[in-house]
């Protein structure tokens, strides 16, 4: 192939060449093919690609191929249903609240409701009407020693940093934050101007790279927390302990990206790597970590503090409640966040294969909580895939206070599912640095939207509610979800995820399937307590 190709080209060209210098046609048939013989000549020189080397010119149509498919997939062949990992329909209902358009369903649902995994709410035969239902249902969080108690929304912007997002991107949401009455989670990279200038709440996550709060060696400046903590429009200080889309994993900025605009958000030296490690620094063992808690807390002058994990190893969360047992010190709230959360770039294995999904991490950290008796002090955020209000009213029916979305804010923002995220070519400007793509991205268009869609789901969760015949989302349980859990047999949430009583950790017996994790917890380690 590879000689055929050589020859046949040395002799179009050797004809093309000669006749060009009696007849002008063959003058521009050389300017058009010229390119083409150039381009297959060096397909045969270089060495990376074998396709290419051994095909010359039509190798090359395997990544064109590669480069339409995903595009030809979801709009040509993909149904309404099968998209991944938002499929149409689930996108398109993001887009019509966002756009506050018609966004009702004709001919009944397309969804298979005798598959295995379908759900559905108990309704009542008693509903409660619309107008007495409180439409902007809030959460106030804060425990017994937080001085500064933030009402929060049942529905917020989940952890999304500026640099994953773009700064446009970040304004928008912001702005739609304020506009809306909600919050908005700054993501680890720290706090930046963009966060700041639209005037919306926020909650400040501090990750392992303690990003605005560091000090040189990567240690985390207690001063610099104080400083930035003190903002008013900082309401909250959530510490990540993990995320859904790599959980246990860390990650390194490199150095072409650690701008000086960068590195004086994230208090990093410019043009150099800067890691972030997998573990936090700051503290090494659970009581220790209630210790960093209280400290953040006393030096934010008494916001409420809280951590976000994605449920791994058991006996390391129930060590946790262990130490504020031990301690007297707890969080304001925990943020669950569930295996098949992430917006960012992540190892598929990570991202396909490690951390407990939202509704068994949901649960879990519910049912820890009561039996220690904790409860009652935290609020719960539940934070993976949430887009609709049965999403919201499926997590308040598990434990959950209130709501984190992420993927579904950026299909408010005009998001199109491009999967180029970690590729900085996102072609409507949410999730690139590229100047040319994020100015496509009208901040006062997005946030408008953004507040839509947060206003419209919002009100489909309270509709659902109404219907259930329930006031508040605080008296959701789980009995209140079915499940279809194969052809013939369904099951409520609550048989499912059968609920711990209140105290029932607190002492032995312990209930069955509990035994080996309270046995191998301790407050003084995130290690098995016996070395087991």
């Amino acid at each position: 192939m590879r000689s055929t190709f050589l020859l046949f080209s040395f002799l179009v060209l050797a004809v093309i060449v000669v006749s060009s210098f009696f007849w002008t046609p063959a003058l521009w048939f050389l300017t058009v093919t010229l390119p083409f013989i150039l381009v297959g000549v060096y397909d045969i020189t270089q060495k990376q690609h074998t396709l290419m080397r051994n095909f010359p010119l039509m190798g090359r149509m395997r990544w064109t191929a590669e480069w339409l498919r995903p595009k030809i997939y979801q709009y040509f062949i993909e149904s309404d249903i099968s998209g991944a990992p938002y499929n149409r329909l689930s996108r398109s209902v993001v887009y019509q609240r966002a756009k506050k358009v018609n966004d009702t369903t004709p001919f009944g649902t397309q969804l298979n409701v005798y598959e295995t995994g379908y759900e559905w709410l108990n309704h009542s035969i008693s509903p409660l009407p619309m107008h007495t239902m409180d439409h902007h249902p809030r959460v106030t969080i804060g425990g017994p020693d937080c001085k500064q108690p933030y009402s929060a929304s049942v529905l917020n912007v989940s952890a999304m940093s500026y640099g994953a997002l773009s700064q446009n991107a970040i304004m928008a949401l912001n702005a739609g934050a304020k506009l809306g009455g909600f919050a908005h989670n700054t993501g680890e990279g720290g706090l930046s101007p963009y966060h700041l200038q639209q005037g919306g709440d926020l909650i400040w996550q501090i990750g392992t790279g303690y990003f605005g709060c560091r000090n040189p060696d990567g240690t985390f400046n207690y001063d610099s927390f104080a400083e930035r903590a003190a903002l008013p429009n900082v309401k909250m200080i959530e510490i990540k302990l993990s995320q859904g889309a790599k959980p246990g994993h860390g990650g390194i900025l490199p150095a072409k990206k650690v701008t000086e605009e960068i590195a004086k958000i994230r208090l990093v030296e410019k043009g150099k790597d800067v890691l972030s490690p997998p573990y936090h620094t700051a503290f090494s063992t659970p009581i220790e970590m209630m210790q960093f808690i209280a400290k953040l807390r006393e030096l934010s002058g008494g916001k409420p503090i809280g951590f976000k994990l994605c449920v791994g190893r058991k006996f390391q969360f129930i060590a946790i409640c262990k130490a504020m047992i031990k301690t007297g010190i707890m969080p304001d709230f925990i943020t669950v966040d569930g295996g098949e959360g992430g917006t960012g770039a992540a190892p598929l294995e990570f991202s396909n294969s490690v951390g407990m999904p939202l509704r068994d991490g949901l649960t879990f950290v519910y049912d820890c909580l009561n039996g220690f008796g904790l409860k009652r002090h935290i609020k719960i955020i539940a934070s993976g895939k949430v887009h609709t209000g049965f999403d919201l009213v499926k997590n308040f029916s598990l434990g959950a206070d209130l709501c984190n979305a992420a993927r579904a804010m950026m299909l408010a923002l005009g998001c199109i599912q491009a999967l180029e995220c970690n590729s900085n070519t996102c072609p409507t400007g949410v999730a690139t640095q590229d100047k040319k793509l994020m100015s496509g991205l009208d901040v006062n268009d997005k946030k408008v939207r953004v507040a839509n869609f947060h206003h419209e789901t919002v009100k489909s969760a309270v509709e659902l509610m109404a219907a259930a015949g329930v006031k508040h989302p605080d008296l959701l349980h789980r009995s209140f979800i079915y499940r279809r859990i194969s052809p013939g047999s369904i099951q409520t949430y609550s048989e499912t995820y059968p609920y711990l009583m209140k105290g029932d950790l607190l002492e032995a017996p312990f209930p069955t399937g509990w035994e080996f994790d309270m046995m191998n917890s301790s407050a003084e380690t995130f290690n098995h307590a016996t070395g087991f």
